[in-house]
């Protein structure tokens, strides 16, 4: 309907996506991420995974200080693993200090689907991505080469919401208008799991980060969480009063959040299904919500053009940023939190300061309403998609165009990078998808 109000792309903006093969440290697994490491390990039994921030993480940073500070505060990291884990703080403080000036060429044309597009996103490394389609199927095709490698189908109405359990990436979430999710293999195209119980279209959905669990919204104004192994309702999240569109679960996984067309947003516990807070102060439909990495934060965007910052622990308001004159269709943290972008129906998107809550760059030049945004990993580069056709790139710092990515003949509605940030897909409603490189 030319505004989307349902988060595009959302999986692709919250999940991260590893570095490198992930490294087994005599039983544990250190997964490596711009701005994070992640611990999995086994304890009595069962598979536990451990975040840990590394928001400070910069080109000038003294690697090996840092590895032992974390040390010394992680039992889990004992002494012999140590330089393991250097070299991988050292691959990711290379990934920050490479440049981010070259420009993006178009590589392929993928006539994906015989009806529109949905969604587009990429798996954890970039080498494929999925579309979601009204012609009812999702498709996965290799980045590389442009070809598909399989069709998923199954779905008796528009596959709507689509998302890999990133940053493993060998699972396949589909959400759709026949009112079912289910779940697949990215390998081999096996349906795992069929998810029945939702009473009206899936809009929304999202695995955690530990990818146990898979989230799903509805228009019947209930989210449900999944059990990803045994395929099992573990808990119904009941209280909107409207359809549910967003809904992004914290990097912990023991919190998620929905946002609703009742203008509000609800903070749930994973473990209970309880509500902690409801997020009341937009007049206006929710368009999107997220956390910020270290789950300190939670950023909400509006029809009523404005967007919120809250304390994601007590729930309360911490500010109102404000300065666009139409609809805000989309927002979003860059990788460390630190800061927040937003586009809008007025065809231009700002840049705020997460500490100061201050406008610090703002990016016009569209000649439409900006439906999509998303910083790259790097969080050097700001994406944007439009309905005038185009997508454009940023620097986040200045507010300048620094590229236009013409040749769609429709409005865009999804956009992406991958995780080094030299790959690009653009969705649009000329049911096409281009990958630009």
């Amino acid at each position: 309907d030319g505004r989307r109000r349902k988060q595009m792309g959302e999986g692709v903006r919250n999940e991260w996506v590893a570095e490198e093969a992930p490294r087994t440290l005599a039983g544990l697994i250190v997964y490596c991420f711009f701005k994070g490491i992640i611990l999995e390990y086994v304890q009595g039994g069962e598979l536990k995974t451990k975040s840990i921030d590394l928001l400070d993480l910069s080109p000038g940073t003294d690697v090996g200080a840092l590895v032992e500070e974390i040390r010394k505060a992680e039992p889990l990291i004992t002494a012999s693993r140590k330089e393991q884990v250097i070299h991988l703080v050292l691959r990711l403080q290379e990934k920050l200090g490479q440049q981010e000036d070259h420009k993006f060429y178009l590589f392929k044309v993928l006539r994906a689907h015989i009806l529109p597009l949905t969604n587009v996103a990429f798996n954890k490394s970039g080498s494929c991505f999925i579309t979601g389609s009204y012609d009812r199927t999702c498709k996965i095709w290799d980045t590389a080469s442009g070809e598909e490698l399989r069709t998923l189908e199954g779905h008796r109405n528009v596959v709507y919401a689509i998302a890999f359990n990133n940053p493993y990436g060998d699972k396949i979430a589909t959400g759709s208008f026949d009112k079912t999710c289910k779940l697949w293999s990215a390998e081999t195209g096996k349906c795992y799991h069929t998810f029945r119980g939702h009473t009206a279209e899936i809009v929304c959905l999202s695995f955690n980060l530990q990818s146990t669990l898979i989230a799903t919204g509805s228009m019947d104004t209930t989210a449900k969480l999944w059990d990803i192994q045994n395929g099992e309702e573990v808990v119904m999240l009941t209280g909107h009063s409207a359809e549910i569109i967003a809904l992004s679960f914290n990097t912990t996984g023991d919190r998620i959040i929905t946002g609703s067309f009742d203008h509000t947003v609800a903070v749930w516990d994973v473990g209970t299904g309880r509500k902690l807070h409801t997020l009341i102060g937009h007049r206006a439909e929710i368009s999107s919500a997220q956390f910020n990495w270290d789950c300190s934060l939670i950023v909400t965007g509006s029809m009523d053009k404005t967007c919120m910052l809250w304390n994601a622990v007590t729930g309360t308001r911490v500010a109102t940023l404000t300065g666009h004159d139409d609809e805000v269709l989309d927002v979003c943290f860059d990788y460390t939190g630190q800061r927040i972008a937003t586009s809008s129906a007025d065809g231009s998107a700002r840049v705020y300061n997460a500490e100061t809550k201050k406008c610090i760059a703002k990016m016009e030049g569209h000649g439409g309403e900006i439906s999509k945004i998303c910083f790259n990993p790097q969080g050097s580069r700001i994406l944007t998609a439009s309905s005038d056709k185009t997508a454009r790139l940023w620097d986040p710092h200045t507010g300048q165009c620094i590229q236009i990515l013409e040749g769609h003949t429709d409005e865009i509605f999804s956009c992406a990078f991958n995780y080094k940030g030299d790959i690009i897909i653009t969705g649009s409603k000329d049911n096409t998808c281009r990958i630009w490189r």
